[in-house]
């Protein structure tokens, strides 16, 4: 059985992903710790942020565009699937989406057992470095 991925994006947030990819580029995603913008996912123009050997590569969205996390948040959400998803309001200050007049946002859900033993089964997740 295949692991169910730690990370998700909405349609909603892979045409908002598309958008700033023709504006800036390649880009990346760092969901914050909760320092100055909360845990707000934040979305850099690809190697804008980086990225250490304490961060967690929860996965890929939007074709491609690669997700990173701390790794002492990621303990605390290693039994969750997390979903990018956009709304109206004003976007984080260091993310890209911020003059566009919405922001990313995290939705997330508990895996349950099976998949919990799933992806124990395929082992650590890649870490940054």
């Amino acid at each position: 059985m295949e692991p169910p991925p730690r990370i998700r994006s909405t349609a909603a947030a892979d045409a908002l992903i598309a958008s700033l990819e023709r504006q800036h580029g390649p880009l990346m995603f760092h969901q914050s710790g909760g320092c100055c913008d909360g845990s707000a996912p934040m979305c850099y123009p690809a190697g804008e942020f980086r990225v250490g050997g304490q961060d967690i590569l929860l996965g890929h969205i939007a074709d491609g565009v690669p997700v990173w996390i701390g790794a002492a948040q990621f303990d605390y959400w290693r039994h969750t699937q997390v979903t990018i998803d956009v709304v109206p309001g004003r976007g984080a200050g260091f993310s890209l989406e911020g003059p566009e007049g919405v922001r990313f946002i995290i939705r997330s859900r508990i895996f349950d057992d099976a998949e919990v033993d799933t992806l124990d089964a395929a082992g650590p997740p890649t870490r940054g470095g």
